[in-house]
C-alpha cells in the first residue's frame, strides 16, 4: 500500500494530480466512498469465494459413494448469520452514501460565484450572474455543438467553455432548454440532471487550476455525443478578465433574451458566427 500511486489509491478515478491534489473540495470524498466500498465488497467476495471453494472440495463425492449426502435443514445460527451480515452491509453502505450525499447536495448560502449552465440540443450556454435580480449585470457565452473533422478530431478551442475561479465557492444553477440533459465534469466526479420543470444546483470549490473535460451524460438525441464542453479553472484575475471580455463583446443581460436556437442546428451552412449575439 505504501507504494501505491495516487491513481491507484483513488480507485483509478480521474480528478487527481500525481501528488494527490484534488480537482474540487469534494473530489476526494467521492473517491473515498468509491474505494472503501470496493474494499468492503472485495473482502466479502473473498470470504464468499473461499467458502464456496471449501464446500466444493470438502463435500465432493468420493470414490465409491452413491446416493445423496445427508441433508441439513433449519440451522438457525447460520441462517441468522447470513441474514444479519447482509443487512448490516446494506445499512452501512446506505449510511455512508447518505452522509456524503448530504454534503454534496449542500449549497452555499452566498457563493463567491453564481453561474447558470443551460443545456440545449446539443450544446451549452453559460451565464455569469451578477447582483441584479433581472440579470441586467450578467454576462454570458453561447456555445454550439462539437463539429468533428473527417478523422474524428474535435477542435477543443471551439467547444463551449465554462470559466471558474480557483479556491472560490461556486454554485451552478442547472437548466434545460428542451429535453433532459446531464451536466458532467468528468474530473469533478459528480454529475446532475437538468430538465424543464425543476432547476437543479451544484455547489463546490475548485481547488486546482487547469482545463477539464465535460459532457452531457444523458442520452438526449441524435447528436448527444457531440454535446461537449470544457471547464477552465483559472486565477481570480484571469476570471475577471474573461468576464470583462464578455462585457466588451456586448454579451450582457439575461441570456434568454438573446437566445436563438437555430444557431445550434448542424448542417445549416450558415457562416461562422451567424446567429450569435
Amino acid at each position: 500500500l505504501a507504494g501505491c500511486t495516487t491513481t491507484e489509491l483513488n480507485g483509478y478515478l480521474p480528478g487527481f494530480t500525481d501528488d494527490g491534489v484534488q480537482a474540487t473540495d469534494r473530489t476526494e470524498m467521492i473517491s473515498g466512498l468509491w474505494v472503501n466500498s470496493w474494499i468492503v465488497l472485495l473482502a466479502v467476495g473473498v470470504i464468499t469465494w473461499g467458502l464456496m471453494g471449501w464446500a466444493a472440495i470438502a463435500y465432493r463425492r468420493r470414490r465409491g459413494q452413491s446416493g445423496l449426502p445427508v441433508q441439513l435443514r433449519y440451522n438457525m445460527p447460520i441462517e441468522i448469520f447470513y441474514t444479519i451480515v447482509p443487512f448490516v452491509l446494506v445499512i452501512g453502505f446506505f449510511a455512508f452514501t447518505a452522509r456524503d450525499q448530504a454534503i454534496l447536495e449542500t449549497h452555499w448560502e452566498d457563493p463567491d460565484v453564481s453561474i447558470t449552465a443551460i443545456g440545449k440540443q446539443w450544446a451549452w450556454d453559460f451565464q455569469y450572474n451578477g447582483e441584479e435580480e433581472d440579470n441586467a449585470d450578467a454576462v454570458w457565452s453561447m456555445g454550439v455543438q462539437a463539429q468533428p473533422e473527417a478523422n474524428g478530431d474535435i477542435d477543443q478551442d471551439a467547444l463551449p467553455t465554462l470559466y471558474l475561479p480557483v479556491d472560490k465557492t461556486v454554485t451552478i444553477n442547472l437548466q434545460s432548454r428542451d429535453v433532459i440533459h446531464s451536466f458532467w465534469i468528468i474530473d469533478f466526479l459528480y454529475k446532475k440532471d437538468m430538465y424543464i420543470g425543476r432547476d437543479n444546483q451544484w455547489s463546490f470549490t475548485p481547488t486546482r487550476e487547469g482545463t477539464f473535460a465535460g459532457k452531457c451524460a444523458e442520452l438526449c438525441g441524435e447528436y448527444h455525443s457531440m454535446m461537449l464542453f470544457n471547464v477552465k479553472v483559472v486565477s481570480e484575475a484571469e476570471y475577471e478578465d474573461y468576464l470583462a471580455s464578455l462585457e466588451s463583446a456586448g454579451q450582457t443581460g439575461d441570456i434568454n433574451d438573446a437566445y436563438d436556437r437555430l444557431q445550434n442546428l448542424p448542417g445549416t451552412g450558415a457562416p461562422e458566427g451567424e446567429g450569435e449575439n
